[in-house]
């Protein structure tokens, strides 16, 4: 693909934000994070002019906010679209969900792994636990990171949970695009 093309990097870039964005809505909201925080309220106020009219056709299922989740995936595959259609790429319907797909087991990944790096990376610096960032990114990383503190204890002092966790996500997001890899 035409990587130096400007219309594909500014497409590229500005969805890739935005996605990001509202899957970070849905898994803020899937962890119970605190939505008074001014960037859970920044989160909510970019998201809520496509959030609010799909709300009406999508209804939640149980405590998933679906409506959010089918979103994100539709700008994933407008993304490719307007990408594919720009560098003149042909387009299949299955090839393009599948690859949606793909891309939002990905993206959802690496959210919580670059939680964990800015979490252990903060922890150096000891900041405000009151720190809107701070609480967020407990908010986030707390259900990857209590069941591992759970089992393993610290080591001479030494919290091992977080290297456990980066570890287990990354071997867990190649396993799972391995198996789009077969599609």
């Amino acid at each position: 693909m035409s990587h130096d093309n400007p219309f594909i990097f500014l497409i590229n870039t500005l969805f890739s934000i935005y996605i990001a964005i509202m899957l970070l809505r849905f898994i803020l909201q899937q962890v119970g994070a605190d939505f008074y925080n001014p960037i859970s309220q920044f989160i909510v106020k970019a998201t809520q002019p496509l959030v609010n009219p799909a709300r009406r056709f999508i209804p939640s299922i149980k405590k998933i906010d679906t409506a959010t989740l089918v979103l994100v995936l539709v700008l994933l595959i407008v993304k490719m679209v307007l990408i594919f259609s720009i560098a003149g790429y042909p387009m299949d319907g299955l090839q393009l969900l599948i690859k949606g797909l793909y891309d939002l087991v990905s993206l959802t990944f690496d959210i919580f792994i670059v939680a964990l790096f800015v979490q252990a990376i903060l922890s150096w610096i000891n900041p405000d636990p009151y720190h809107p960032v701070s609480s967020l990114l407990r908010s986030l990383t707390a259900p990857v990171l209590n069941p591992i503190k759970k089992h393993v204890p610290p080591i001479g002092g030494i919290d091992l949970s977080t290297i456990m966790a980066l570890i287990g996500l990354m071997f867990i997001k190649r396993l799972v695009l391995s198996l789009f890899q077969m599609l």
